[in-house]
């Protein structure tokens, strides 16, 4: 019994830290290849991660309750609208857990951009979330190039040179 149980903890210890490295890295982290997801639209459609690849990527993560992501909103609209034509898909995840929320709050912000629903928190938990906003800008490539947490004015002005950069690079 003994030889056994010594056997079989150094497969069990192996396969628990395999799939522990395996969690740690489905974070966002810069660098690293963005989570892929796929999740239902405000206005319906499901909207994936992956099929964006070939363009530069914006994800905010936001919620109701949460003024500096409704103070920031109206100037992800207006980075949304400027780039759109070149190539920036913008993708807004809330997480709120009522979707009447989110609807009522982005019809008030008039937001352009798809609105996505992550009201189980899955796609949040995958990416680690710990505050909020949380914003990353994905290269065409489909890796985390600049992430940010929180929000204060003048990020918009980052967000703006980043999307820039990456815009040009092909």
């Amino acid at each position: 019994m003994t030889s056994k149980l010594l056997r079989i903890v150094p497969l069990a210890l192996g396969s628990f830290l395999l799939a522990a490295a395996g969690l740690a890295n489905a974070a966002a982290t810069v660098g690293t290849n963005a989570p892929d997801f796929t999740l239902k639209t405000l206005n319906g459609p499901n909207m994936r991660l992956q099929e964006q690849r070939g363009k530069v990527v914006l994800v905010n993560f936001w919620a109701t309750w949460c003024g500096p992501c409704r103070k920031e909103i109206p100037h992800l609209n207006r980075i949304s609208d400027k780039y759109k034509s070149a190539g920036l898909v913008l993708m807004g995840v809330n997480i709120d857990e009522d979707v009447r929320n989110a609807a009522d709050v982005a019809s008030k912000l008039k937001v352009s951009f798809p609105v996505l629903l992550d009201t189980d928190k899955a796609v949040s938990k995958l990416y680690d979330l710990n505050s909020m906003p949380s914003t990353m800008v994905i290269d065409r490539s489909g890796k985390v190039r600049f992430l940010h947490r929180g929000y204060q004015d003048g990020y918009e002005d980052t967000y703006d040179q980043q999307i820039r950069e990456l815009l040009k690079e092909r």
